[in-house]
Order: C-alpha cells, then structure tokens, then sequence
C-alpha cells in the first residue's frame, strides 16, 4: 500500500518536477535558494559585463595598434588628440604621453603651441626616461585592476554556490528525519516529499557554480593575455621614446 501511493504522490505532483520539490521546501531551504537565485544574477551580469568590455577592447586594441605602428612617431596620436576610449592599451600610452611631455616641455597640455615646443626641446636625460617608465608601469597596474574587477564574484560563486546547496540539502535531510521520527511513520511516500525538497538546493547550486566555472575560467585566460599584452606594449613605447627622445650622452672610452 505504501509503495503504491508513491507513485502516485508522485503523478499528483507533476513527475517530482523542480516545480513540486520548491514548494516542498521549507523557509530555511527557500531562503538559501533566494541567495542562489541573487548570486546568480550576480554572476551572470559580471560574465555578460565583462564578456562585452573584453570585445570592445580586443575591437578597439587592433585598429590602436593598427595606427600606431603605421606612423613611426610615437607622440604623433597623442598630439592629434584621437582617444580610443575602453582600449586599455591606450590607458598605457596616454600615461606615457604624458609623463614624457611633462619631461620634455614641463607641462603635459596640449595646445597650438605644443607642436613647436617639442621639435625644439631637447632630449630628456635616462634617468627622467626611468621616470617615464613607472609612469607607463603605474598605468599598466591600475589597468590589470581595472580589468580584474568583480572577478571575485564568480570565484565566490564558483566555490561558494555548491557548498550553499550542500547545506540547504543537509538542513533539509536533516529536518526530513526529524518529521519522520516525530510522526512514527517511516515510509517512502512521507519521506519522498522532503528528500526532494532537500535536493532542489545541490540541484540549484550546481546550475549557479557551473557556468559561472565556465566563464571564470575563460575570462581569467583571456585578461591574463591582455595584461600581458599591456606589459609588451609598454616597454614597446619605452624602446620608442627612448629612441627618439632620450639623450643617453657619449660614452668615454676606458683608456682615456
């Protein structure tokens, strides 16, 4: 008789679908499936946020470096004054820009005079040039934050969503005997309907950890080979000024 009403407890209640286990759940078990629910919006507008700004800035990098290595000077996009907004390479370059201006000039504004200025100055000494490189350093640092930004967020969810779901299953097998025990009735069809309910929580974390293991992993690549790429970029533009606007002097021979 026992094990004939299971079945049909279970017809009653849609196949013991996701839908009939929530509303077996109890306020303990809907409360961690709430914080699911949020961690995983949460996750989910990081991945799509930072899904977007890694195209806009490979998008934007390509047509950047494009220009910039087809004129050999390397002030020449800054003087024009073309910005590549949401390109982090150009967050290094203008940083340099600017540092090697206020080297050169002693000022890093741009104005009608700006060009006159700089074909007459003369060239700034290795040890400013050392200046301009922690700036172009600096600036590689607070681009590789800005990047990595809200990345915890899915390593919280990635490691955190499953053991949240282990607890609401724990709590909710746990409160499950609990009935049983109280009731004297230990049967399938009374204990079915709280094992279930108690599932749904593994089941939910596992729906939030999974993709948000799946993005975690391939934004994490993908920024490490745009900080790489920054760092390249830098000591680039450092071999380009320092060619161009560095005085390294004349060296005297030893046996003088």
């Amino acid at each position: 008789m026992e094990v004939s009403l299971f079945p049909t407890l279970l017809a009653a209640s849609g196949g013991g679908s996701l839908i009939f286990a929530f509303e077996q759940s109890t306020l303990p078990g809907r409360l961690i499936l709430l914080s699911l629910f949020v961690a995983s919006i949460f996750s989910w507008s990081v991945m799509i946020t930072k899904f977007r700004t890694i195209r806009r800035a490979q998008a934007m990098r390509d047509d950047f470096i494009a220009l910039f290595r087809t004129d050999r000077q390397p002030l020449r996009i800054y003087t024009d004054g073309m910005r590549f907004d949401g390109a982090p390479l150009f967050s290094v370059y203008k940083a340099g820009c600017q540092e090697l201006t206020f080297q050169l000039l002693g000022s890093a504004e741009v104005d009608e005079t700006f060009r006159g200025r700089l074909d007459s100055a003369p060239r700034i000494s290795p040890a400013q040039m050392r200046v301009v490189n922690s700036a172009m350093e600096r600036a590689v640092g607070e681009t590789a934050l800005k990047l990595e930004s809200q990345m915890i967020i899915l390593a919280t969810a990635v490691s955190g969503a499953p053991f949240l779901g282990l607890l609401g299953t724990v709590w909710g097998v746990m409160e499950t005997f609990g009935d049983v025990a109280a009731s004297g009735s230990a049967n399938l069809a009374a204990m079915a309907p709280g094992v279930s309910a108690a599932l749904i929580t593994t089941v939910t974390g596992l729906l939030v950890a999974i993709p948000a293991m799946f993005g975690y992993n391939y934004l994490v690549t993908t920024l490490r080979g745009i900080i790489v790429g920054l760092d390249n970029f830098a000591a680039e533009l450092g071999s380009e000024f320092e060619h161009k606007y560095v005085d390294h002097g004349t060296r005297e021979r030893p046996w003088k």
